[in-house]
Order: structure tokens, then C-alpha cells, then sequence
């Protein structure tokens, strides 16, 4: 029997939900269920669904129930989770209310599944740089255990939400005419995006840094098992619509070689290695390598996966490595993390179609 799927939001992070469950077939009664805080129509994915307002009807008989929400988004897991378990259903939550809960399990589905145990029915799905940048770590890690990471991300508008694009595209005209007095809402981005970008993701801390750094350092290390893994984060918003990069400095306790983390990165699973002589380039160099841009993510081989390019050794340190990584922030980063955990809790045989 097909299972019964519950979506509560339906912006960017809920249409891809909806998107994604079609694509990969996931084995359910369609449509699922949509709900949000009003009742409405809403074309997602290009197709029609009646929009309930959530309640708890809304996860009567449901087996699967996914909180899309937007990055930073607050409210609906907290007020309905403990209720759609009580009524039975697994939850995933794309949300960030639960994800240093020591109670939860926070999955990224190629690393560590296994933390989602019997007593589990409520899931929480990682930071969408998080996501990308632990795929990445995670592979090393197996081999020779990480010590410290520098990372600095380059974080697309779309991690922001609808009016973050919208923000971006308004600006441009402007722009192209003048970069100066370029109107922008700061109760979006604290400066103009267009041509621009900006060290603050999130709120600041006491120590300096902002909400959107700490993430990384505190659901890394709680994913990876491992608090003595040393994080020192940098996130910067950028003036693209998808996709986020991040550069990222590796430590680890035995040498590896460029050639060997390439290796290692070619069998990760969910990572694609874009690093190779760029034999098709039209600029004299011979040395040219190719390497992930954002735009890639659009390619549909590349949709769904952590791109990853620049691999090189760190000379000013032991054991160091340097390397580039590309994802799609509202796919792998965020909606297809969370169908991923229900697959694979479905082949775990925890969720029963």
C-alpha cells in the first residue's frame, strides 16, 4: 500500500518537496497532502493542489510528514510536530528548531542513518551548507580522521527565501544604470545584493560571528559523531539565485595527497569530482583545470549532488588540503535531503509502502 505524505509549507523549500517526491517516484498516494497557515490553490511544480490550512486533521491517517518551511524558519514543526508523531506519522523537518536537540537525530542520509533508531519518529535535516560541506568531510574522515576545517561559503540568494530572488532581480535594473543609492529592504539583506556581497548570514553572536557560521561548527560536529573537529566558518551571501560554493581547508592527521583525496571524493557517495585537465579550453593554458560552478547545479546530472573541484595540497601545513564545492541549496540542501531520509528509512524497512 502506498504511503500517506503530509507537506506543511509550501514556499521554495515545499515546492521542491513536492517536485522531488514526483520525480523519484517515492512510493505514495498523490497528490499528498498540502498544508500552510491559510487555506488557498497553489500551483507547485506546475501542478494545481487545494491548500489546507494545518491543523491537526492534517496528519490524520499520515505515515510521512515533511515541515519544509524557509531556511530560518520558525513555527510550524514546533507547534505541530509532537502532534503529527502522536498521531503516527514519521516527521522529517527541514526547519532549524530541533537540529541541536541531543533528542533528535540530525541526518544527513549518506552519513549517518544509522542514528535515526527504533524510538526515533521525529528527524531533523541539517543547515543546507552544512549538508553539502559534510558530504565532503565525511569521506575524508573515513579514511584519516579531520582535525580542523577553515570554511568559507558563498551562500546564493535563494538560501534567504523568495524575497531574497525577488530583492535580487529588482536591483539589477538599477544597477546596470548606477552602483550607487541602490534601493534594498533591510529587513532582507542588510545591503544591497546586486553586484554585491556581504559577510552576514543570520544574526550576529556575542563571540563576532553570526547564527549562520555556528550552524556549521555545531551540526557538523554532531552529525560526524566527532565535537573535537575543530570549525572556523566564514558564510558570505552572494549575488546568485542557486546554488551555494564553499572553500573549504582541510587538516587531517595522516598526509593525503591531492591525487588520493581525489580518489576518495570519486567514491563519496552523492559527490561528483570535477577536477581534471581542462583539455577544451580556448585560453592558452596548459595547466587549466575544470572545476563546479553554481550554474552547474541546473545540469540534471548534477541536480541532486555535491560538485566538488580544486582539490590541491595545502603547502603552508602538514597535513592539508585545500578544495571547492558546489550544491544546490534548495535541493540537496534542503528538500531532497528530507525525501532522502524517508527513502531510506523505507529501505531500512522502518517505513512499510
Amino acid at each position: 500500500m502506498a504511503l500517506k505524505v503530509t507537506v506543511v509549507g509550501v514556499g521554495m523549500v515545499g515546492e521542491q518537496i513536492v517536485s522531488i517526491l514526483r520525480e523519484r517516484d517515492f512510493p505514495m498516494e498523490w497528490p499528498p497532502r498540502i498544508c500552510a497557515t491559510r487555506a488557498r490553490s497553489e500551483t507547485l511544480a506546475g501542478e494545481g493542489f487545494k491548500v489546507e490550512e494545518t491543523g491537526e486533521e492534517a496528519f490524520d491517517g499520515a505515515e510521512v510528514v515533511f515541515f519544509a518551511g524557509k531556511e530560518g524558519g520558525k513555527g510550524a514543526s514546533v507547534q505541530w510536530g509532537e502532534k503529527a508523531v502522536k498521531a503516527g506519522a514519521i516527521c522529517v523537518d527541514n526547519g532549524g528548531d530541533f537540529r541541536m536537540d541531543p533528542t533528535v537525530p540530525l541526518v544527513v542520509p549518506e552519513v549517518n542513518l544509522d542514528a535515526v533508531t527504533p524510538d526515533k519518529s521525529f528527524i531533523a535535516s541539517p543547515n543546507c551548507s552544512t549538508i553539502q560541506m559534510v558530504l565532503v568531510l565525511n569521506a575524508i574522515h573515513q579514511v584519516t580522521r579531520i582535525r580542523r576545517v577553515v570554511v568559507s561559503t558563498y551562500q546564493s540568494v535563494s538560501g534567504w527565501g523568495v524575497q531574497a530572488e525577488q530583492e535580487l532581480l529588482n536591483q539589477i535594473p538599477h544597477a546596470l544604470k548606477s552602483l550607487d543609492d541602490i534601493p534594498f529592504d533591510p529587513m532582507v539583506f542588510a545591503s544591497p545584493i546586486a553586484f554585491n556581497l556581504f559577510p552576514h548570514i543570520d544574526k550576529f553572536t556575542e563571540d563576532g560571528y553570526t547564527k549562520e557560521e555556528m550552524k556549521m561548527v555545531w551540526e557538523t560536529q554532531k552529525i560526524m559523531g566527532d565535537d573535537t573537529i575543530k570549525i572556523s566558518p566564514t558564510t558570505v551571501r552572494v549575488a546568485v539565485m542557486v546554488g551555494h560554493g564553499e572553500s573549504i581547508n582541510i587538516e587531517t592527521e595522516r598526509k593525503l595527497t591531492a591525487a588520493e583525496a581525489r580518489e576518495i571524493l570519486s567514491n563519496a557517495p552523492g559527490v561528483v569530482v570535477i577536477d581534471e585537465p581542462n583539455t577544451n579550453s580556448p585560453r592558452p593554458d596548459p595547466l587549466e583545470r575544470t572545476y563546479p560552478v553554481p550554474l552547474d547545479v541546473r545540469k540534471p546530472e548534477y541536480r541532486d549532488m555535491v560538485l566538488v573541484g580544486r582539490i590541491r595540497e595545502d603547502p603552508t601545513i602538514g597535513n592539508g588540503l585545500n578544495l571547492w564545492c558546489v550544491a544546490d541549496n534548495l535541493r540537496k540542501g534542503a528538500a531532497l535531503n528530507v525525501v532522502q531520509i524517508a527513502e531510506g528509512l523505507i529501505e531500512r524497512g522502518r517505513l512499510n509502502p
